[in-house]
């Protein structure tokens, strides 16, 4: 489908830009893991929300996502895997499926984990970050599914489902993968396995494999005070362009972050 606006996340910052965004009449769509893999969702309370003292992570979260539902906001639960600009269209994929956008807001939080030993080297050779994408290639053969959330189980039972042969690694802390021309074998915190593939379910990937070009300094993406980014019609807000790792600063910097969205579609629609 097509919208004026595709924001990567659902937390604080990214639900801050769809409410503005939509305050100036754009359509747009959320693409986020379910709220409650949002690191703010573990908190007990949030006392330092102007407005909304004595507050728990669930409660903001939900009063956040409930006010952009009623702004007119459309939702997609899932991981964004890839994008790529065609003309002045963003076209962004959400596992099997394609979105399209004239701008595109990065709200996805941190990464909390590196890549591991391999990975980029088997990528597409054996290692892949989608399962219902990639799964079929797997039928009847060995395959290791390394997660850290809800979601990332339940693809491991989808291609338990389909045939795989499947062992889930939770929230590994180190993993090698080896191999020849392909993946043959993953050692996961010690646990060693022959495998034929392996998945890594991250629930964020890094903004720099989403955005190939996309300028970064210490893992944190790089923003004018507009939110713009060094990509044309691509913005950032929240975690993902550096500390502190606040709920006010990141529902600020959405909220300057979908006014430049906004604007940026109003400056190139033809």
């Amino acid at each position: 489908m097509s919208f004026d606006v595709l924001i990567i996340g659902g937390g604080p910052a990214g639900l801050s830009a769809a409410v503005n965004v939509r305050a100036r009449g754009k359509t747009v769509l959320v693409v986020s893991n379910p709220l409650e893999e949002n690191p703010l969702w573990k908190a007990k309370k949030v006392d330092n929300y102007l407005g909304l003292p004595d507050i728990s992570g669930p409660e903001l979260l939900k009063t956040f996502q409930t006010h952009a539902e009623a702004s007119g906001a459309s939702f997609l639960t899932g991981r964004v895997l890839n994008t790529a600009m065609a003309g002045e269209r963003w076209y962004v994929s959400v596992g099997s499926d394609v979105q399209e956008a004239g701008a595109l807001i990065l709200a996805a939080g941190v990464v909390r984990s590196r890549k591991f030993s391999g990975e980029e080297a088997f990528l597409g050779r054996g290692v892949s970050y989608c399962a219902t994408c990639d799964g079929m290639l797997y039928r009847g053969r060995r395959v290791a599914v390394l997660g850290w959330s809800d979601t990332a189980r339940r693809e491991a039972e989808f291609l338990t489902e389909i045939g795989c042969q499947v062992t889930y690694f939770h929230n590994p802390r180190s993993c090698e993968i080896t191999g020849g021309s392909a993946v043959e074998q993953v050692n996961c915190d010690g646990t060693a396995l022959a495998v034929d593939g392996v998945f890594i379910l991250r629930p964020v990937m890094a903004p720099t494999d989403l955005f190939p070009g996309l300028a970064a300094e210490n893992g944190f993406v790089t923003v004018d005070r507009q939110m713009a980014t060094n990509l044309p019609g691509v913005f950032a807000a929240g975690d993902c362009t550096g500390g502190p790792l606040q709920v006010s600063k990141a529902a600020g910097e959405g909220l300057i972050a979908g006014q430049s969205a906004a604007k940026w579609v109003d400056s190139h629609r033809k």
